[in-house]
Parts: structure tokens; C-alpha cells; sequence
């Protein structure tokens, strides 16, 4: 069992190294591309033996991927319909948004007030400030409060930045992502197509 985590985590890793060495083609990640990084993602175990030649967990069903077209909440809530998405905006030249979303899930998880801290000083340099390298599109009054809310932050410091982005990221790169090349693909291979 900790062969297939590993695995799992080796290809999902090795999919999104992948993605960031991408060739651009007149503002464009060329299809060859895609395909490689779909492949990455879903390729089986090379440990598996001929009598287990059902699909491994950590690859997803045609279940799996059908259901990433009900909502966002379900893309979201599976580890590989987050990777691909996450994909699918950096082809978009939009990953922040998702980026920033990530952070805030995790960032809520924090129990520690001294860690809570420092990552919330953290998010707001690399998202919320302007000029930050990955700043993400929040109003004036909306960063003002996180600002704000730096030096004492709680679960809820970042979201009301957090609810526009997710906002943001289901009325506009969901419906593109579900009409993309990309998902298209990728219910084409998980039906094993």
C-alpha cells in the first residue's frame, strides 16, 4: 500500500513538473503537450501484476471524471480533478486564482495561532498585495481587511477573498475548462479510449 501512495504521488507531481516546462506555441500549450501530461496523469502502475488489471485508485474512473462535470465542488473535492484543473488554468495563464483557493483550504486547516500567522502574512504577500507576484483581482475594501486582520488572523481571514475568486473561478474557467481539449481528453482516456 505505501508502493501505490508513492506512485501516486510520483505521478501527480511528475504531471504538474511537467506542465511548468511546457512549450508555449503563439500563446498556446501545443497538443503534444497535453497529451504527454494527460499520460503522466494517467498512467497505471508499473508494479502491477496481469491479475490486477483493474484500474489503480489513484488513477480516476470514468465515474470519477464524468462527476467533475456536476460542479465545481466536485472537481474540487478530488485530488486529480484538482490537478487537472489546476492544468487547465495554467494553460489559461489564470493559476493564481486556483493557487490562492488551495492556500486558503489549507490555510483554514491551521490550528496554530503563531502558524496561522506567518502563513497568512505569506498569502497576502504572494496574492492579496498589490504587486504581488501571483496577485489575484479582489477590490480595494477586501484586501484593506485582510490587511487588517494580518497580525491577529483566523480561520476566516481570507474568506470573503476566498468566496469571489471561487466566485470567479464557476462562472468563468469551470464552464471553459469543462469545454476544453483537456477534460474532453481526459474523459477519452479514463474510458481507456
Amino acid at each position: 500500500m505505501r508502493d501505490t501512495s508513492c506512485e501516486k504521488e510520483m505521478a501527480c507531481s511528475a504531471c504538474l513538473r511537467n506542465s511548468e516546462g511546457a512549450v508555449e506555441q503563439k500563446g498556446s500549450i501545443s497538443k503534444k503537450n497535453w497529451r504527454s501530461r494527460l499520460g503522466i496523469f494517467l498512467k497505471t502502475s508499473p508494479h502491477s501484476s496481469p491479475a490486477k488489471t483493474q484500474r489503480k485508485q489513484y488513477r480516476p474512473t470514468p465515474d470519477e471524471v464524468n462527476q467533475w462535470a456536476q460542479s465545481l465542488d466536485k472537481l474540487l473535492s478530488c485530488k486529480y480533478g484538482t490537478i487537472a484543473f489546476r492544468l487547465f488554468m495554467k494553460s489559461e495563464f489564470c493559476e493564481e486564482n486556483i493557487e490562492f483557493w488551495l492556500a486558503c483550504e489549507e490555510f483554514r486547516h491551521i490550528k496554530s495561532p503563531t502558524k496561522r500567522t506567518a502563513r497568512a502574512k505569506r498569502i497576502y504577500k504572494e496574492f492579496i498585495k498589490s504587486e504581488a507576484p501571483k496577485e489575484i483581482n479582489v477590490d480595494f475594501n477586501t484586501k484593506d481587511v485582510i490587511f487588517k486582520s494580518l497580525h491577529c488572523s483566523t480561520q476566516s481571514s481570507f474568506i470573503a477573498a476566498q468566496n469571489k475568486v471561487y466566485s470567479l473561478m464557476e462562472n468563468n474557467s469551470y464552464p471553459r475548462f469543462l469545454q476544453s481539449q483537456l477534460y474532453t481528453q481526459l474523459c477519452q482516456l479514463a474510458q481507456g479510449k
